[in-house]
């Protein structure tokens, strides 16, 4: 029998890729949920399936807000589950500072209610998809990449309704043994995504030959982050779920669940992937630096995460960032709707 894997978030600009990647790499089946009054678009979906409308023999899509309890009727179409995908989350860094209780509070509920369903489905595992913000800010660019397992240190409301989400995914896993495995990613990217996001800004401004702003401090230091596709990520996650079994408390002794970072295979800064993107595109970047950093105080400059964990464990990404990219900005060249 093929794996039946609940996936929430399914209209997201991240979970629609995993569901791509699941359809295309496996035979499992995808039940995905969204409330569809967020970030999730149907339009996400819909390209995947006209794309693929055989995929549609293997996926349900629930619509469902997962802040309320997921109802006994429910529990009964969504059928039979062996893996759950924990994504499902507000995310947008402004939107928590600007307003972070319903934020907050939205992101514990939802995780709330999503372990209450897996303690009582008792699935083979629970990924529970974190951020790599959870840790706080690393000194460099270059150094200082944080392991799994280091402090905790969250520097915003949407880093610290994460680390909210974490812990009590650790307590469920210690007290109920629901088989939690956290990853931490950094920043993703892929087609479809948020024109709001940095990367199709960027492709937008080059385009129409613009000028980008690009953020730095007064000293004229230049935030970084690493990069990966979601489909890269999708491939790092169905690796775990294939290969790495979930330690468990109760039956190991384990005193702390298992934990993967997930990142892309190079660190740049803003300026750096700007640069890069007007390359693959053949086109000039204009560009002015306007510091940003002072306007918001809990902004850190730079996230890094140390992938040496899961390297040994044997994955490897399937496409480099460059080729990744490369195929998005392709991409959206010839979908402009979606950059628009």
């Amino acid at each position: 029998m093929p794996k039946r894997v609940f996936l929430t978030g399914i209209g997201g600009s991240i979970a629609v890729h995993f569901l791509g990647h699941i359809m295309h790499n496996t035979d499992w089946e995808v039940v995905g949920v969204d409330s569809f009054r967020h970030k999730g678009w149907t339009d996400r979906v819909k390209v995947c399936f006209d794309d693929h409308p055989d995929w549609k023999t293997r996926t349900t899509i629930v619509t469902h807000d997962l802040a309320a309890p997921i109802s006994p009727i429910l529990k009964k179409k969504i059928g039979h589950i062996d893996y759950i995908i924990s994504m499902a989350s507000l995310s947008d860094v402004e939107a928590s500072i600007q307003d972070p209780v319903p934020f907050i509070k939205n992101n514990i509920d939802l995780t709330l209610n999503l372990l209450e369903y897996a303690r009582e489905i008792k699935p083979e595992v629970f990924i529970q998809i974190s951020t790599d913000e959870v840790y706080g800010a690393v000194e460099t660019k270059y150094d200082d990449l944080r392991s799994e397992w280091d402090a905790i240190v969250p520097s915003n409301p949407y880093a610290a309704s994460k680390a909210c989400q974490e812990a009590i995914a650790i307590s469920y896993w210690r007290t109920y043994n629901v088989p939690v495995i956290i990853t931490n990613t950094m920043n993703n990217f892929g087609e479809m995504q948020s024109a709001a996001k940095y990367p199709v800004i960027v492709q937008k401004k080059v385009a129409s030959g613009e000028t980008l702003s690009i953020h730095g401090s007064e000293t004229g230091e230049i935030g970084s982050r690493s990069y990966i596709h979601s489909r890269n990520f999708a491939d790092a996650v169905i690796f775990i779920l294939k290969n790495l079994p979930p330690y468990m408390h109760q039956s190991e002794k384990a005193d702390k669940p298992d934990r993967y970072n997930i990142a892309g295979d190079v660190q740049l800064d803003n300026l750096e992937l700007a640069k890069l993107i007007a390359k693959l595109m053949e086109k000039e970047l204009k560009y002015k630096m306007e510091n940003f950093h002072s306007t918001r105080p809990g902004h850190d400059p730079h996230y890094g995460l140390n992938m040496d964990k899961l390297k040994k464990a044997g994955w490897k990404q399937p496409l480099t960032f460059e080729e990744s990219l490369k195929n998005v900005i392709e991409w959206q060249t010839q979908n402009p709707a979606w950059i628009s």
